[in-house]
């Protein structure tokens, strides 16, 4: 028989159904999954990023289909197409994918066609409490959990070891070991940075840090900009000064997407680069780097005034509320986030005859497994430290509008602009903005 969500899952005495359900309540099969295969036959399309994290999940989905009778099928779309993608979905409304995946900043726009699962979750006996706060905070609106952070992301400082031995502590130390560097090896920026507005709002990433390592946030209480305090000014002087003042910036920072700091970096023409962890594998292959595995070291981020908070990001997957298939679509999204293949999907090289080199795990089971971090010289050990004072962005359906407004006014000043003017204007701006959505009363 096969169950359809809309006649009771969406509800809690339709939860009170299914547990009443011979083979559905207290099932122990494996990874959560129903017993008996009752949506067996069913077909789901799976929207997803590009990226060898997923490229591993997806040669794994036999066991998927052996387990539970579901055929899958994914489309990959690189990273700069797949909000567009996304935002057409939504417009279209038609089903046409079963699962998406986004970044995290997208969720709340897309709130209204994206499936909560808390209820789903208590009955299968799933937490959110397996992955870092920040984590999990990014895959939940306004109390409620639209899906799994499969793909997510810490911040980690990485440096040329063999031009900067020593791990700095402080942005202040960077700025030290630049000016050296700038005198002893001239033909290698010492830092690799990515101030411009770029669209994805990638300026914002590293700017954050000094933000709230300054005690200063995005948001007041109310919604009103708190980005135009003299602490929150300040903070964002000091990050641009890194390339206006001080100079110890690639010069082309201004210019630089996220990408191109890291081709930078991987080219050796960077000395350091604050990122994502999951660079660390592209970083010596060498397939795409000049660097040795040897040359490339990692460390948390610096402190700012003696403080270190970071930046999270995720790329949760969610359940599409126009699906025809959310029952099946809730068996796979069980299935993908399961902790055995996090764990496994860091560890073995090759899957289904295809090599695959990933350091993503996204549960703290994997990020604190000892196995885990001896594939990948401990990076993931790096990683939980830094998660432990991260953060994540505004979750708010008007996020992408007022990012927009401070990308823009931090590029800017990037250029030379003058910071206080930048960030009074934009933050003016974004209280008008929030003012016409009904955010600020």
């Amino acid at each position: 028989m096969k169950l359809n969500r809309r006649h009771f899952m969406a509800s809690a005495a339709g939860a009170a159904l299914v547990a009443s359900m011979p083979g559905i309540a207290n099932a122990e099969m494996k990874h959560n999954l129903l017993e008996g295969k009752p949506f067996a036959g069913t077909k789901l399309n799976i929207l997803s990023v590009v990226t060898p994290q997923f490229d591993g999940l997806m040669l794994r989905d036999k066991e998927f289909t052996e387990l539970t009778g579901i055929e899958t099928e994914w489309t990959f779309i690189p990273f700069g197409s797949l909000q567009e993608k996304m935002n057409a979905e939504g417009i279209a409304a038609n089903g046409s994918f079963d699962v998406v995946n986004y970044l995290d900043s997208w969720g709340p726009p897309n709130a209204h066609w994206l499936m909560p699962i808390d209820e789903l979750m208590a009955r299968d006996g799933i937490s959110m409490d397996r992955y870092p706060s920040a984590f999990a905070r990014s895959a939940q609106f306004e109390g409620k959990t639209l899906g799994f952070p499969l793909r997510a992301h810490p911040q980690l400082m990485f440096r040329r070891k063999d031009l900067v031995p020593e791990a700095p502590n402080s942005w202040e130390e960077i700025i030290e070991i630049g000016k050296k560097l700038k005198e002893t090896n001239p033909d290698v920026a010492p830092l690799a940075l990515y101030y411009n507005n770029d669209g994805n709002r990638q300026n914002l990433f590293i700017w954050i840090n000094f933000l709230w390592a300054a005690g200063a946030d995005i948001f007041n209480d109310d919604w009103t900009a708190a980005w135009a305090s003299d602490a929150a000014i300040k903070a964002t002087e000091d990050y641009v000064a890194l390339h206006t003042v001080h100079g110890v910036t690639n010069p082309n920072s201004v210019s630089f997407n996220e990408q191109d700091a890291r081709q930078s970096f991987m080219q050796g023409k960077s000395a350091m680069i604050p990122v994502w962890w999951w660079a660390y594998s592209g970083f010596y292959n060498p397939k795409s780097s000049t660097l040795s595995k040897d040359q490339v070291a990692f460390s948390g981020m610096p402190q700012y005034n003696g403080v270190t908070k970071t930046y999270a990001i995720s790329m949760p997957f969610s359940v599409s509320n126009y699906s025809k298939n959310k029952d099946a679509a809730w068996e796979f999204l069980k299935w993908l986030s399961n902790p055995e293949m996090d764990r496994a999907n860091a560890i073995e090289r090759k899957v289904g005859g295809k090599d695959i080199v990933n350091n993503v795990v996204t549960h703290i089971s994997s990020l604190t497994d000892a196995d885990v971090n001896a594939a990948n010289d401990g990076i993931q050990g790096a990683a939980w430290e830094s998660l432990k004072e991260s953060n994540i962005m505004p979750q708010i359906a008007e996020w992408p509008e007022v990012g927009d407004l401070l990308s823009a006014a931090i590029a800017k000043a990037a250029t030379g602009g003058d910071v206080r003017a930048l960030m009074t204007e934009s933050a003016a701006q974004s209280d008008k903005l929030l003012k016409r959505a009904g955010r600020i009363k």
